[in-house]
């Protein structure tokens, strides 16, 4: 079994996906991290490098080579869901599980990480706003479940995904 975690940068895909890991024994894989430790840089470098999309060609490698793994919780980054062969790939191979939280949330979690590129900006909220239109109705497309994560513990919503998660298949 393997599950996915999708959903935009602060909503606490790794910090959750770790608890549900612990949780339900089984391996908690970050694919920002694999990428970082496979390129020997971090993502702001690669992204000052290579682009967005030379960024964004490693991602696709590395979820379609993390997702044929099994008994995997994988934390994936905020904009893997923007190419449609990692949303089909993500589908294909385990559960997915969509990681909602509010542009409001996202500031108050990000505001001191200088480890996410996208928000080295004057207007860090346009463009968690703009990326949000952008990509909630992707993560809603390939999600299997949403959580809410607003102001909630992470302990309780990785109960929540592990109780959702029993109620659909028995794990």
């Amino acid at each position: 079994m393997n599950i996915f975690l999708v959903g935009p940068m602060g909503a606490g895909k790794s910090t959750i996906g770790r608890l549900l890991s612990q949780d339900l024994k089984l391996e908690f894989v970050d694919s920002d991290r694999e990428i970082e430790a496979r390129a020997g840089a971090d993502i702001p470098w690669i992204f000052d490098v290579e682009g967005e999309v030379g960024f964004r060609d490693r991602e696709q490698a590395v979820l379609a080579e993390l997702a044929e793994r099994q008994d995997i919780v994988l934390s994936t980054g905020g904009g893997a869901v923007l190419r449609p062969e990692n949303r089909a790939c993500l589908q294909a191979h385990g559960h997915v599980v969509y990681l909602q939280t509010s542009v409001d949330q996202q500031l108050e979690r990000t505001a001191r990480d200088r480890n996410r590129p996208l928000l080295q900006t004057e207007n860090p909220r346009q463009v968690l706003e703009t990326l949000m239109a952008e990509r909630h109705p992707l993560y809603t497309e390939v999600a299997d479940i949403v959580v809410k994560t607003d102001k909630r513990h992470p302990k309780a919503v990785a109960g929540e995904i592990r109780r959702q998660l029993q109620a659909a298949s028995p794990l």
